[in-house]
């Protein structure tokens, strides 16, 4: 997806063919800025083994925001292994490959722990009983699971429906990890794009991301819909 000095690739954290898009625009494109979908905590992690978990991290982001992310990086890592790639493998290889190659990367993504914060904040008590009514049906039943390709990125169409069904049935999870994020990466690529307009970028996404944060950007001004207490 293009747009002036911009090129924007939506991944699946878990999918092959990620880790294929992603080399090949930026060893075939040859950006000179690689933005990602990742804060500098993000990344530290990425690289690292995950280390003892102290009280002092769970008060720092909430309760309901640490559980979701232990039950996010399980349901991702189970996931990957089903389809052989580590979750963020795509996020990994960029980084390798720029750093390969010369290229500076921007981190465009919020702060992990703010986003956390704001979800245990959020959370509703109708949203946790979805989310448990949502697991206990999932094993008893398939009807209403999208399903679709792990090892591709998902297409335009499934995108809308998952993502619709994620903002009917949890819409503070939705507008906390998808809208409100969105706000952040889209002002923070149009910055990039500002600021370095000469300059070729390679922004790599989520998938669930690309469209409406290049709506964003075109828009001639990104005013945020929240404000982080």
């Amino acid at each position: 997806m293009n747009y002036n000095n911009l090129i924007i690739i939506g991944t699946s954290h878990i999918s092959r063919q990620s880790l294929e898009d992603v080399e090949n625009a930026i060893v075939g494109w040859k950006p000179d800025i690689v933005a990602l979908e990742l804060d500098k905590r993000r990344l530290y992690g990425l690289f690292r083994k995950p280390g003892k978990i102290s009280i002092y991290d769970i008060r720092r982001v909430g309760i309901k925001g640490f559980i979701f992310s232990l039950i996010g990086a399980w349901a991702e890592k189970k996931l990957g292994n089903m389809v052989g790639v580590a979750p963020g493998s795509e996020m990994k290889k960029a980084v390798r490959l720029a750093r390969k190659n010369g290229i500076k990367i921007a981190l465009i993504d919020q702060d992990i722990e703010i986003t956390l914060k704001r979800f245990s904040k959020s959370l509703t008590w109708k949203e946790k009983w979805n989310f448990l009514a949502d697991i206990i049906k999932s094993v008893f039943t398939r009807k209403g699971v999208i399903e679709f390709d792990l090892t591709k990125v998902p297409s335009k169409k499934v995108i809308k429906k998952l993502i619709e069904q994620v903002k009917k049935r949890y819409p503070n999870v939705y507008k906390v990890l998808i809208e409100e994020r969105n706000e952040v990466m889209a002002n923070n690529l149009h910055k990039i794009m500002s600021d370095y307009p000469d300059k070729r970028i390679l922004a790599i996404i989520g998938a669930g991301h690309e469209d409406d944060i290049l709506i964003l950007i075109k828009k001639p001004g990104i005013n945020y819909s929240f404000t982080v207490s």
